[in-house]
């Protein structure tokens, strides 16, 4: 069996290039460090024991910084065993997000929400009473038992603690691997808050083949050059309309001149008024 820690970091949703959407879990993996082997020669089984999230010094026992350094690293703020892991391993080992591949299914192992004290009808989902016809009875436990025992029977609902339980999601498939950034896609939902730990590992009741599943990738690379050559057609618009700007301007100045030529022409006309006027006066 192989497995890994990390940290739920919400939830999300992926576009398939068949056109399907897949809802999914972001879980951040840093790469976990071995910081134990056990054999069945010292200890009885084999397992491996990993750690991630460094922890500060000051902040830890001096026996988890001593259990550290003989991995050569630091204290770890979260350790977990892992048994029957395949491959072999020596301390101080890493191991990243590449240990899993697309369409893996996997079981992922989580501590669930704390709720505090609830009552029946949050914490198992029963029915209330009737709201009205003058009933008294709404959200209550109901019937505690039969009469003879005289007591109450165990494995009674009742009201009590909601939550924080460990909780295992079987059969999610793997959907994205990031070993770059550190990061895994998994179908579907995950108990725990965000930053709460979760353990991915392969699954026990697997009855389903590796899915191949195709994400569309948004390559921003190729649009660069795009707008560049977008840019430079606009320069290029901009330095062949400026001429044409600059002889319009002369046109606009000989339209001018025309006017100021057309000016006689009219006081000439009046001039010829003026003498018509006078001829019929002396006649």
């Amino acid at each position: 069996m192989k497995g890994i820690l990390g940290r739920k970091v919400g939830m999300t949703e992926v576009f398939t290039k068949d056109g399907n959407v897949i809802p999914v879990t972001v879980i951040e993996v840093e790469p976990n460090i071995v910081t134990q082997v056990k054999t069945k020669e010292t200890d009885g089984y084999d397992a491996i024991q990993l750690g991630v999230c460094d922890k500060k010094e000051k902040n830890a026992t001096k026996a988890s910084i001593g259990h550290a350094k003989k991995a050569n690293t630091n204290p770890k703020r979260f350790l977990k065993e892992i048994r029957n892991f395949e491959g072999t391993y020596n301390l101080g080992d890493k191991i990243s997000a590449d240990i899993f591949e697309v369409g893996e299914i996997v079981d992922v192992t989580g501590t669930s929400k704390g709720k505090g004290t609830q009552g029946v009808i949050k914490r198992y989902g029963q029915h209330s009473g009737p709201d009205t016809h003058g009933s008294r009875y709404h959200r209550r436990v109901g019937s505690l038992g039969t009469m003879r025992p005289m007591r109450v029977i165990p494995g009674k609902k009742l009201p009590g603690h909601l939550g924080d339980a460990t909780v295992t999601i079987q059969n999610l498939e793997i959907v994205d691997v990031n070993v770059e950034e550190n990061y895994i896609l998994v179908s579907g939902n995950v108990p725990g808050a965000k930053k709460s730990l979760v353990l991915i590992k392969a699954a026990v009741k697997n009855s389903r083949k590796k899915g191949n599943i195709e994400l569309i990738s948004y390559d921003e690379k190729v649009e660069e050059p795009v707008e560049e050559t977008v840019v430079d057609e606009v320069v290029e618009e901009s330095a062949v309309e400026t001429p044409e700007v600059t002889e319009e301007v002369p046109a606009e100045e000989t339209k001018a001149e025309e006017v100021t030529e057309e000016a006689p022409v009219e006081e000439t006309t009046n001039e010829e008024e003026t003498k018509t006027e006078e001829g019929t006066e002396e006649n």
